[in-house]
């Protein structure tokens, strides 16, 4: 049974048997084709027969292997190749179908190749996971055919792989290049003047001309002869927290993520960055419970920690119990840091809920709101209308802006500072927030 479960009818088969059967047919009526039709249907059988003994012939082999990254990344182009290679002697069309996790939910992708003796073809393709967890893929599948080409074989090839989507390491790799001394002039990644000197002493050295002259050490330059400044660097170890509210307002999803993923994405990358820079990073979650909670450290396991709890996390149904979170902070973080507050907020309604427990934790903390704005709703307050469903739709849309800009509003009143971000330059806007704070001597 297994030998005809591998054997397929090609179309060009059923081309030449329609004709041959329509000949034949005809041939009832017409007895001088009678001979013909007969002829057609025994060298369509006799050449069928032929096609399945050149494939199944047990000379005939391939060698296929699938390359595929450790592990994925969330949000990013993953590469995939798959190799094939034609160790038989005879030439052959190949129909390559791999069957992807049922997370992409893509059915369509095959790749056609003609392979002689002894030839290998690399075929390559790119998958983006907008999920995290484990994506299995499965075999992978040859559609065999000869030059006659009237019978194709399936070969299933056993390539069962399981990899974990992680979130976006590509991300943490490209701004933890862009965030070092050398790339701060680089699109996105502003330099921001110091302010004051909150920082470290580091030594005492012959002034030259650009240093500050607010830093020369009078006393050292009367005992050497000539100007001596004083050098200073960052201040370290200072913690940085992020705090992810997973809750149902960040189920929206943009672009294939939703606000969660997101936030989760940025969480990982602004670690890293903190992480090169020696401070402290840590990592909380909540929604109506307590999530993972890492306390602040810069240790070398510190980043696979957070990288791990990250992974783990899923979304949650329920409003946020933002009580629950002061609690946690006052018990947990001990000493005053920087906290980056991932969350979105619905309404107006829903925010003036959760101001007054904002600005306790701000009297703690140096609390820094993250939240989303949605470009869509302002293409839609700015798209000319024509009918009255599109000045109902403009109008919840100005709505929904003008709520926006007064939650910003409101935060700043109360010395909160504050990103209204677009999901996509979510990273960016937190890593200049922090690089900021850091170099006005805030943290």
């Amino acid at each position: 049974m297994r030998i005809y479960r591998q054997i397929f009818l090609t179309s060009r088969f059923f081309v030449v048997g329609s004709a041959a059967v329509v000949l034949f047919a005809f041939s009832f009526t017409v007895h001088w084709l009678f001979p013909l039709g007969q002829f057609l249907l025994i060298a369509l059988l006799t050449a069928s027969l032929a096609d399945i003994l050149l494939l199944f012939n047990k000379n005939r082999t391939f060698e296929v292997k699938r390359h595929l990254p450790s592990i994925m990344t969330l949000g990013d182009e993953n590469h995939i190749e798959i190799l094939v290679r034609n160790t038989s002697k005879l030439k052959v069309w190949l129909t390559v179908i791999d069957e992807l996790p049922c997370q992409f939910q893509i059915r369509d992708l095959k790749f056609e190749a003609a392979l002689g003796n002894d030839e290998e073809t690399l075929l390559k393709y790119e998958v983006t996971p907008v999920k995290r967890g484990e994506y299995n893929f499965g075999n992978i599948n040859l559609f065999v055919q000869s030059t006659l080409g009237l019978i194709s074989r399936k070969i299933t090839v056993d390539r069962h792989t399981m990899v974990k989507v992680y979130p976006s390491i590509v991300q943490m790799k490209k701004f933890e290049l862009k965030s070092g001394p050398s790339h701060q002039l680089n699109e996105g990644i502003k330099r921001r003047r110091r302010i004051g000197h909150s920082y470290e002493f580091d030594q005492v050295k012959e002034y030259v001309i650009g240093d500050d002259s607010r830093s020369i050490n009078w006393k050292a330059s009367s005992r050497r002869g000539s100007l001596m400044v004083n050098q200073y660097e960052e201040e370290r170890s200072q913690q940085v927290y992020s705090i992810i509210d997973k809750s149902r307002s960040m189920h929206m999803p943009f672009n294939g993520l939703t606000l969660l993923d997101y936030s989760i994405n940025t969480s990982l990358v602004i670690s890293n960055v903190v992480l090169q820079k020696h401070d402290k990073a840590g990592l909380i979650t909540f929604s109506d419970k307590i999530g993972s909670v890492i306390p602040a450290d810069k240790n070398s396991q510190q980043l696979r920690k957070i990288l791990e709890a990250l992974y783990n996390e899923k979304e949650h149904v329920l409003e946020a119990e933002y009580e629950l979170l002061y609690h946690l902070v006052r018990n947990v973080i001990k000493h005053r840091s920087l906290i980056f507050l991932y969350t979105n907020f619905e309404s107006l309604h829903a925010f003036e809920r959760v101001l007054p427990i904002l600005r306790q934790i701000s009297k703690l903390h140096l609390l820094v709101v993250m939240f989303f704005e949605n470009d869509a709703v302002a293409g839609m307050s700015k798209n000319p209308v024509s009918d009255i469903m599109g000045i109902y739709e403009q109008t919840m849309a100005r709505k929904y802006l003008h709520e926006k800009n007064q939650i910003v509003s409101e935060l700043t009143n109360h010395g909160i500072a504050c990103i209204k971000s677009v999901p996509s330059e979510l990273s960016l806007n937190t890593i200049n927030k922090y690089l900021e704070l850091k170099a006005r001597g805030m943290i």
